[in-house]
């Protein structure tokens, strides 16, 4: 008899203790870190105008399915010098969107033969809508916001570039 007053009496004492602890659970704020991500240079990239101008670009590479996901995501920054280039496997019709991007940026959908396509530019920061390509592309170059008008960069223009 004594033991199933202690039994009851501890399951009475647990069931205090987790109602508790669930009541303090809610009331604590989640807190999430926003994990930011930092530049690493896998290559470089040179930008060819029919107005004769060349553009020399560090360029990070995202050339895996998660790579070209998250693309920009989590960033503050981007320097001017610098750019992430996308490679698919095959040449296709691509649309991007802005999701969780901070910065502006200039969308260069490229061809199989590395020359302009179409430009997006100046897309707004966490702007979830479709940034299409205006035809088949099987690279995307993205820089800062506005260097594609200040490089006067328009369709027919190229690149080239080497992984290192």
């Amino acid at each position: 008899m004594l033991a199933k007053k202690a039994i009851r009496s501890s399951l009475i004492l647990l069931g205090a203790l987790s109602l508790s602890l669930n009541i303090s659970c809610k009331h604590k704020p989640k807190v999430v870190e926003q994990t930011k991500i930092t530049f690493k240079k896998e290559g470089s990239l040179t930008l060819f105008t029919k107005d004769s101008l060349t553009i020399h670009l560090n360029i990070e590479i995202a050339d895996t399915e998660y790579e070209r996901e998250t693309g920009m995501m989590y960033r503050p920054t981007m320097k001017t010098d610098r750019g992430m280039l996308f490679i698919f496997e095959d040449e296709a019709p691509r649309s991007f969107y802005m999701k969780n991007t901070e910065i502006p940026l200039d969308i260069i959908f490229l061809d199989a033969q590395q020359k302009v396509v179409s430009i997006q530019k100046n897309a707004k920061p966490f702007n979830q809508g479709s940034l299409p390509s205006e035809g088949p592309a099987k690279y995307v170059l993205e820089v800062n916001g506005g260097l594609a008008d200040s490089w006067n960069l328009s369709k027919g223009d190229s690149i080239a570039f080497k992984k290192e």
